[in-house]
């Protein structure tokens, strides 16, 4: 039976999946949020001079991304999706707190870790309560909201960061009142802004039910059956109950004791591994994380750096709206392969660009039009792809595998970063990253099956059948 021959209330679906996404525009912000008070907090910390120390301040939340992605696969299996949720929320309220109070880059070090559990959650968890609750029509335009959600988190992070910084006229000390006030208190406002949508996130989370799929795996039949059936009345609750609860039950020698690592399912946790890994070498996250460094070797002081971080932020928005239009209908594995491609090629351009020494207005448009590419491509279809692709007995597990590759990938670019643009240049880092997503385009195209307009348990018989 087709889904949409059902009528589904997708108001009431739409205020979950909003909920559930506040975890990844608070997973946006912290990220990002980091990169605008870059400039003050290594002067206050006296870490200017080391590339080593600005890396490790850059890339610490890593390892509690880490950490974070590890332990939800467990929390979500025995609490289900909502419940570390709420923990992720009070990670980031203690995060956002603490790290713009302390005075020691220890501890500054330890709450960016505190938040970097509170991303790995969320990242793991939003997207896949999200696909859990969303009907097979339009389920990539609902998981693709927390990837817009995680973009206007960047983009609000850019624009507190902007709004707090001082203006520095260019030439002037370090010690002259702007910089000064920058330096002993501006940063520090930046992560406390962190502490209203922290606190909303922790309330709303509160209000919204377990996943239909936990509900049932839990044995929870009737509840699970209420919020189907809420979602998409009466028929298409008994078509879903049905559906899941065959694929939960199902006894196939192929999934076996062992099931995330049976010769069925590993193939698949193998390609979430790839796509989440590709997801963070593919170089964006650089110019987010990176753009103090990256356009100033374009010729652009502290001032335009704000600005330009912000014109990068806006695009990465709407370049993302342009994905709702696109994930249902070009598919995932399109967007993929488009992104890829798409990316190294600028990257190519970009990397000639510097080795040029071409003006900085170049440069802005190249790194915009890769963050154009990546928006409407890689960032969303990544998530997607990975809320979809794993069975239903091993959800929770194989997408905290997935994630926590990612986040391991991410801890080394982001750490690797200055030692790789102090040994390669600016040009030299862009070709590598363009070899990297081309590499990437010629594993998709081999591997990454199209999953627009099936249904997580038709997705799953597939890969049953070819495995």
């Amino acid at each position: 039976m087709g889904q949409t021959a059902f009528k589904f209330n997708l108001a009431y679906t739409f205020r979950l999946a909003l909920v559930s996404s506040l975890g990844g525009l608070l997973f946006g912000y912290d990220w990002v949020v980091i990169g605008g008070a870059k400039p003050f907090y290594e002067v206050y910390f006296e870490i200017s001079k080391s590339s080593f120390l600005q890396g490790w301040a850059m890339s610490s939340a890593l390892l509690g991304c880490i950490l974070g992605t590890v332990v939800s696969g467990f929390l979500s299996e025995k609490y289900g999706r909502k419940n570390p949720l709420c923990l992720a929320a009070i990670l980031f309220v203690i995060s956002a707190f603490g790290t713009g109070y302390i005075d020691s880059f220890n501890a500054f070090v330890f709450f960016r870790v505190v938040g970097g559990l509170a991303i790995g959650l969320a990242s793991t968890l939003s997207p896949i309560y999200i696909a859990e609750i969303a009907p097979t029509p339009y389920r990539g335009r609902f998981v693709a909201l927390n990837q817009l959600a995680i973009v206007i988190g960047i983009l609000l992070a850019q624009l507190v960061n902007w709004t707090i910084a001082k203006p520095v006229p260019e030439g002037i000390s370090a010690f002259a009142d702007n910089m000064l006030w920058n330096v002993e208190t501006g940063w520090r406002w930046m992560f406390w802004a962190e502490l209203a949508p922290a606190v909303l996130f922790f309330l709303l989370v509160l209000t919204i039910p377990k996943s239909p799929r936990y509900l049932l795996k839990t044995k929870n039949r009737l509840k699970a059956f209420q919020l189907l059936e809420r979602i998409g009345g009466e028929n298409y609750a008994k078509y879903t109950v049905e559906s899941i609860t065959s694929t939960l039950n199902m006894k196939s020698v192929k999934i076996g004791a062992s099931p995330l690592f049976s010769r069925y399912t590993f193939p698949i946790v193998l390609l979430g591994i790839v796509l989440a890994v590709f997801q963070q070498w593919c170089g964006i996250n650089i110019i987010f994380n990176y753009a103090q460094e990256i356009f100033a070797a374009a010729g652009y002081g502290v001032n335009e750096m704000f600005v330009n971080i912000v014109v990068t932020g806006s695009i990465n928005l709407l370049f993302t709206l342009v994905a709702f239009k696109t994930v249902d209908s070009w598919g995932r594995r399109n967007l993929m392969l488009f992104g890829a491609l798409g990316l190294s090629l600028v990257y190519t351009v970009l990397g000639l660009a510097y080795y040029l020494d071409f003006d900085g207005q170049l440069i802005l448009l190249l790194v915009l039009m890769a963050i154009a590419i990546y928006a409407m491509s890689v960032a969303p279809v990544v998530w997607i792809v990975l809320s979809e692709i794993f069975p239903n007995r091993v959800r929770g597990k194989a997408m905290a595998i997935a994630t926590s590759s990612l986040w391991i990938s991410s801890f080394m670019v982001t750490i690797s970063f200055p030692m790789i643009n102090e040994l390669l240049n600016s040009s030299g880092a862009f070709w590598l990253y363009s070899l990297i997503c081309a590499l990437g385009f010629v594993y998709i195209f081999l591997k990454l099956p199209e999953t627009k307009g099936k249904s997580l348990e038709e997705i799953e018989m597939e890969f049953l059948k070819k495995h």
